[in-house]
């Protein structure tokens, strides 16, 4: 246990300033102490259940992929699980096989998976990345390309949790019920199982 600890501090001061806050990269968790390292975690889920109960904003992204263009209005009656991700990212990476997880597993039953890209790279945009990453993730459920993060800024609506690898799930009116602040999630670990019985729950609601 304590040399995986270790391990994912190095990927996350190496790797993941693709995936970490608006502005710099994450600080990593101590990996001498389990009390630091819990410290920023719920801090972070004290500050995305103030997004909760909430109707999530219109998005606004472009450049789609595996889809023609949606809109979240056009959404209503399904839950929908939206994750941004991106390339170079460890925890987008290690959270993709939990997305495909849910799409298979949940998709015919009324859960819509949708990955939004959020470009970090210091270079523009490539849209070959962006592609050629989904591929490699295995993605085969709606993509967008979310400009400027512009749709991320809007729903966090001031929240900063470290991270920008941020999941939102919302019920079938829209409405924002549960929020994973950031990093990954991996079946086996809490995260995942809260996650997944939020999706089976919300799917059985009327």
């Amino acid at each position: 246990m304590l040399k995986s600890i270790h391990v994912l501090a190095s990927a996350a001061l190496l790797g993941c300033s693709a995936c970490g806050g608006s502005s710099s990269p994450p600080q990593a968790p101590s990996p001498t102490t389990t009390t630091t390292a819990a410290e920023p975690a719920r801090e972070a889920r004290s500050s995305v259940e103030s997004l909760y109960g909430k109707p999530a904003p219109e998005w606004q992204p472009e450049s789609w992929i595996n889809s023609p263009p949606l809109r979240l209005a056009d959404l209503r009656g399904k839950v929908v699980l939206v994750r941004w991700w991106t390339a170079g990212c460890p925890y987008c990476s290690a959270t993709a096989p939990a997305l495909r997880q849910f799409d298979r597993e949940y998709g015919s039953k009324g859960l819509v998976v949708v990955g939004m890209y959020h470009h970090k790279d210091e270079g523009p945009f490539e849209p070959s990345v962006y592609r050629d990453t989904a591929k490699r993730y295995g993605f085969t459920f709606p993509l967008a390309f979310d400009k400027d993060w512009r749709t991320l800024k809007t729903w966090m609506n001031g929240v900063d949790t470290g991270w920008t690898s941020v999941s939102f799930l919302l019920d079938k009116k829209g409405v924002v019920r549960h929020v994973h602040p950031g990093g990954q999630y991996v079946e086996g670990d809490a995260a995942h199982a809260k996650l997944k019985a939020t999706i089976a729950q919300l799917l059985a609601e009327s």
